[in-house]
């Protein structure tokens, strides 16, 4: 099992919009940058964590914790002429861009804030925190994780 987290504009895609959901949960869609391309489509698998990060937030905050459900395959709105994430050099038989489905297991209320985070000696070394750090999928290490559920007070995910 590997951890990661995502990114997302609370304004865009918050985790209660994840948790309104049928199933509560969704295709990770949209994501066009290739390194995160990458892990979505090669590194991340089913049963593996994600911290959901509200990136646009006062401040930007882990608003709460989600799973992996289905593995990388390609991103039907890369397909979608009328879609915002529309990619027309992406074929459906040699596609470009990956998704992931990933469904809500806790939120964190309230959310772990940025500022707060960056007050935590544990968790200096995270991706998150690293100064220039703008990939919205992120690898979180299994430490950074377990100190993550602390600070939220989930003992349990289910």
């Amino acid at each position: 099992m590997a951890y990661w987290l995502f990114k997302s504009e609370e304004g865009c895609f918050s985790f209660a919009n994840l948790e309104a959901e049928p199933d509560q949960s969704t295709g990770w869609d949209g994501v066009r940058n290739f390194q995160a391309r990458n892990m979505l489509r090669d590194q991340i698998k089913v049963g593996d964590g994600v911290l959901f990060y509200h990136s646009g937030g006062n401040p930007p905050a882990i608003a709460g914790i989600a799973e992996v459900v289905e593995e990388g395959h390609p991103d039907p709105t890369a397909f979608d002429a009328k879609h915002e994430h529309y990619d027309p050099k992406s074929k459906s038989d040699e596609p470009t861009w990956y998704q992931v489905r990933i469904r809500a297991v806790k939120p964190i209320d309230p959310p772990l804030g940025l500022p707060d985070l960056r007050q935590v000696k544990e968790l200096e070394g995270m991706e998150l925190l690293r100064k220039g750090s703008r990939l919205s999928v992120q690898p979180v290490t299994a430490a950074e994780w377990k100190k993550v559920l602390s600070l939220g007070k989930i003992k349990t995910l289910r």
